[in-house]
């Protein structure tokens, strides 16, 4: 398989990359940025090849050449700016440029030139504030009720991404993202909201304490999970289901609280604490809610994704990761 990604520099464009290679396909990546040494090291000795291409997906007319150059069959869209506050007062129009703009111009350009198929990665935060409510986020049945430029962008972006679908007749599926946290996470600077996990992460590497401003229950979804069900939705067979949307979430939760005791079995010299008598958190959840987990029965149904990294299993890979990775590690702390 021959795979085109725009964004493949990025958090989850490196972790899918990463999954491709070492089944052995052919990976074009489109990005700002090549990747980081660190990465290229270890794409290096997996099976599969990777043709890394700069650009900017805004220029339609290099991404449109690279797209045709490319010798690919499947578009992965992974390009995106994740947007805190700060960046939407100050980019609106670059935040849709991109999230939106980019998957526009790369679909209608693998449409062109005879793709088989898209995927558009996509993401949770579509649902909003609908993930205030006590039942599990449900593609079909979930009202989408976005509540920043990001999440309004990709809600956006599906939707084109859909019709793009339709006028072409390509076979676009998408995959919504739950939270991802994991190898390969870092500030690119175009990604303002970093995990929690990874904000743990930090303290710990830091030798400071990660003080949390509630335990923080999610379905925190680890990135070579993510990665995993990227690309079962690639493999999937046209005829494996009906559905074009799938929640990409790991079906199970924990709080951060875990995951920092999690860690701090493993590293005894980690200290972490629950704010409380005025004491300022200093990890961010960018909500002051905890978001209703995403339902992912169509995903595991149409592909036979299991996830494979609980807690305990995401700490200890994540830890040993690091070890492997020094350049990484360093740049995180």
């Amino acid at each position: 398989m021959n795979v085109f990604i725009t964004g493949s520099s990025g958090f989850v464009g490196l972790a899918l990359t990463e999954a491709l290679l070492a089944e052995g396909c052919s990976v074009v990546g489109y990005d700002l940025a090549p990747p980081q040494a660190a990465a290229a090291r270890a794409f290096a000795a997996l099976p599969g090849r990777l043709h890394f291409v700069q650009g900017d997906v805004t220029d339609a007319p290099a991404l449109q050449a690279a797209i045709r150059d490319s010798g690919c069959q499947s578009l992965v869209t992974l390009a995106a700016i994740t947007a805190d506050a700060r960046r939407e007062r100050s980019s609106p129009g670059r935040i849709f440029a991109v999230n939106v703009g980019g998957a526009v111009t790369a679909i209608a350009a693998a449409a062109e030139c005879g793709f088989s198929r898209v995927l558009h990665v996509s993401s949770g935060s579509v649902y909003g504030a609908s993930g205030q409510q006590a039942q599990r986020l449900d593609e079909q049945a979930t009202p989408l009720r976005p509540e920043g430029l990001y999440g309004i962008s990709k809600q956006a972006a599906e939707a084109a991404a859909l019709r793009l679908g339709q006028l072409h007749g390509i076979d676009v599926r998408v995959g919504r993202l739950g939270t991802c946290f994991g190898p390969w996470e870092f500030d690119t600077g175009v990604r303002d909201t970093l995990s929690a996990p990874l904000q743990a992460i930090r303290h710990m590497l830091r030798g400071t304490e990660a003080v949390l401003p509630r335990a923080g229950r999610r379905d925190w979804l680890y990135v070579r999970d993510a990665a995993a069900a990227l690309v079962a939705l690639l493999q999937m067979d046209d005829a494996a289901s009906a559905e074009r949307i799938f929640n990409v979430s790991a079906g199970f939760e924990w709080s951060v609280a875990e995951w920092c005791a999690a860690i701090a079995r493993e590293r005894p010299q980690f200290r972490w604490q629950l704010a409380a008598g005025g004491t300022a958190p200093n990890v961010d959840y960018y909500a002051p809610y905890d978001r209703a987990s995403m339902d992912n029965r169509r995903l595991r149904s149409a592909t036979q994704f299991t996830p494979r990294f609980g807690l305990e299993a995401a700490a200890h890979d994540f830890q040993s990761w690091l070890a492997a990775n020094e350049g990484c590690r360093l740049q995180l702390s």
